[in-house]
């Protein structure tokens, strides 16, 4: 066969299995096109939103009564839209200017206000963009969006539409898009800071560098699958796929062993008080959360159900349980809630085990024996909260000294086995506390955030973390297709190994949503010198 007969034939079976291998993105129920669209402002991803023609308003600040609420409107219709409601022409792109806004229909003024014109494609969705800044009572903002609803061509935005265009215009990723969804629900520092460096595209970067190297280990696939008979392709191409995808076999095993950090902090540290009955656990979430969340009372087994509440702590999630006394109960009420108490202690990502310290004997070992007793989850960490301080009269300096053993950071499991930076026959921190006085707190503060710090870790250093269970979902199933390929070996089937290399380049665009054919196609003619 000729040369340019051999090229064009292996780009049509390469063209071929690759479009026959690129599903839509999982949950967008939508197509793609295999064409070339980088650089061109085109649409991937959804594809549902592409000539319909429709444009869509919505409030985009916070409902309610404020200052300024922000109107936002996209599509081909905000031009006339802003002309309608200002009287005006459309102020210099990206230019803020004050103008009166009426309703169309009656020439009545609205409200007098900011409005700003964003033309496509330069605007958050790609599209014609126009805001109005009016001011947020709710009257003039209902006024307004009657106004716009009654413009032909209009109609109200669905949730998270605005985001889905910007996605399907090549605007963002879908790992920017859920960051973006993140940063708007971040409640601590730590969730900003993880969220805005997923919205800026260091998660989707990392990605796209991966599918790079699998898209260029899969090019060089094909090309030797379809020139090395005519001695097109060196030998040594073959060598050079089975280490790339090895090298990212490797890398993407270790994102995946993070240990949670990035979901922890998306959603919360998950943390447990757990102790006998009357020893101050209800008091302990009472004073962190600075008020009287929970009932209070000197009789044993007060707490019957599980009481969560929402914490920030040192900048970092947590979410904080409240739980029955953990003892044998007779009352049929109670044994319900010592059994959520323990259901919950087998979910908890952090153990607060609440002892009373005047009756914990100032060794090591009691203390340990004490906390044996409250069957902590094995390897769950744990941090030990010694209660009523305050009547430690002239003992509470042993019981601190004993409690205090071992470096203070030292972050070991509640089954008593350390973690990697623990010493064995260590127990898990410690902490002396009063409920009633608050003396203890900023220690147990500490001592708490030092814990979370470890779960969570710090979101602006090493490689971005995992953040959603889809992610993980799919760079599973993206490393258990590259582990099929290694285990094809040398002597191995060359179709099936560049299935597995399509089948793992394919999990990795369902996270960003970007798959394409050309790719694929534009890396073989590019590195490869055929008919050499």
């Amino acid at each position: 066969m000729a040369l340019s007969g051999a090229v064009r034939a292996a780009r049509g079976r390469c063209a071929r299995a690759l479009r026959s291998a690129v599903p839509p993105a999982a949950g967008t129920g939508a197509t793609r096109g295999t064409g070339d669209t980088r650089g061109t402002g085109a649409t991937r991803g959804t594809g549902d939103t592409r000539g319909t023609g429709d444009t869509i308003f919505a409030l985009s600040s916070a409902p309610g009564r404020c200052g300024v609420a922000v109107i936002r409107a996209s599509g081909p219709g905000s031009g006339a839209a802003l002309r309608s409601l200002t009287g005006t022409p459309e102020p210099p792109p990206r230019v803020m200017a004050l103008r009166r806004i009426q309703d169309p229909q009656t020439t009545e003024t609205l409200d007098r206000g900011l409005v700003v014109w964003f033309p496509g494609p330069r605007s958050f969705t790609g599209e014609d963009c126009a805001e109005l800044h009016v001011h947020g009572g709710p009257a003039v903002v209902s006024g307004v969006l009657r106004a716009l609803g009654r413009l032909p061509g209009l109609r109200p935005a669905e949730p998270g539409e605005f985001t889905r265009r910007a996605f399907a215009h090549g605007k963002l990723d879908l790992t920017a898009a859920e960051g973006l969804r993140d940063l708007i629900g971040a409640e601590t520092e730590a969730q900003r800071r993880q969220a805005l460096r997923q919205m800026e595209g260091d998660l989707g970067r990392l990605y796209q560098r991966w599918s790079h190297s699998l898209t260029q280990a899969l090019a060089h696939l094909e090309a030797y699958i379809d020139f090395s008979e005519d001695d097109n392709v060196e030998e040594e191409v073959l060598t050079q796929v089975r280490v790339t995808v090895q090298a990212l076999l490797q890398e993407l095993r270790g994102h995946l062993r993070d240990g949670r950090r990035g979901e922890l902090l998306r959603g919360g540290v998950r943390a447990v008080i757990a102790g006998p009955p009357n020893v101050g656990k209800s008091s302990l979430l009472n004073l962190l959360c600075r008020r009287p969340a929970a009932i209070v009372s000197p009789t044993a087994g007060t707490t019957r159900d599980v009481l969560e509440v929402a914490l920030d702590i040192g900048g970092y999630p947590l979410v904080l349980s409240d739980t029955a006394g953990l003892r044998q109960a007779t009352d049929p009420v109670e044994r319900e809630g010592v059994a959520r108490a323990r259901a919950r202690l087998c979910q908890a990502d952090l153990v607060l085990a609440v002892l009373d310290a005047t009756s914990v004997p100032p060794t090591p070992v009691a203390l340990e024996a004490a906390l044996a007793v409250l069957e902590p989850p094995p390897g769950t960490p744990c941090v030990l909260v010694l209660n009523k301080a305050d009547l430690l009269g002239g003992h509470g300096g042993s019981l601190s000294a004993t409690s205090a053993q071992g470096p203070p950071a030292t972050l070991l499991s509640c089954g008593g086995s350390p973690s990697a930076t623990g010493a064995q026959g260590q127990g898990p921190p410690a902490t002396l506390l009063s409920c009633k006085t608050g003396e203890g707190l900023e220690a147990l503060l500490e001592l708490l955030t030092q814990q979370l710090a470890q779960l969570c870790g710090d979101p602006l250093l090493g490689s971005p973390s995992l953040t959603q269970s889809r992610h993980s979902r799919h760079l599973g199933a993206c490393a258990a297709a590259l582990e099929r390929f290694g285990d094809l070996g040398d002597s191995g089937d060359l179709a099936v190994a560049a299935e597995q290399l399509r089948v793992a380049r394919r999990e990795l665009g369902r996270i960003t949503g970007h798959v394409g054919a050309e790719d694929v196609l534009d890396i073989i003619f590019r590195d490869f010198c055929v008919g050499k």
